[in-house]
């Protein structure tokens, strides 16, 4: 008899996918560069990265397919922006040094509950 049992992240990434295909999401491993997409997942890192003198706050969002950086320019921090937060974001995506991006990207917090 075998026996499959899934890893934590196995199952995480398999919830998160189910989230997003639920919510008329479409999976970031589907996307194509240049299109806006809209997108649902979870944020793994939030950081602080100034750019050509001006800051920008990027964060990492997974959705179980893949993940992109989100990133807001000339700002340091946004409420409600934080690891392991969920998040529905809204953009143009692109590939920029082999790494997925959203620039300034229109977003909705996804309430407590669901997190």
């Amino acid at each position: 008899m075998t026996r499959w049992v899934a890893s934590d992240e196995e199952v995480e990434a398999e919830e998160l996918r189910d989230d997003a295909r639920e919510a008329g999401c479409q999976p970031l491993a589907e996307t194509q560069d240049r299109t806006t997409v809209r997108v649902r997942g979870v944020l793994q890192s939030v950081t602080l990265q100034p750019r050509l003198g001006t800051p920008a706050l990027e964060a990492d969002l997974y959705d179980g397919t893949g993940a992109v950086t989100l990133v807001w320019l000339g700002r340091r921090r946004i409420a409600g922006i934080s690891c392991g937060r969920r998040l529905v974001a809204t953009g143009r995506v692109a590939t920029l040094d082999g790494r997925r991006v959203m620039y300034n990207p229109r977003y909705e917090l996804l309430p407590a509950g669901l997190e």
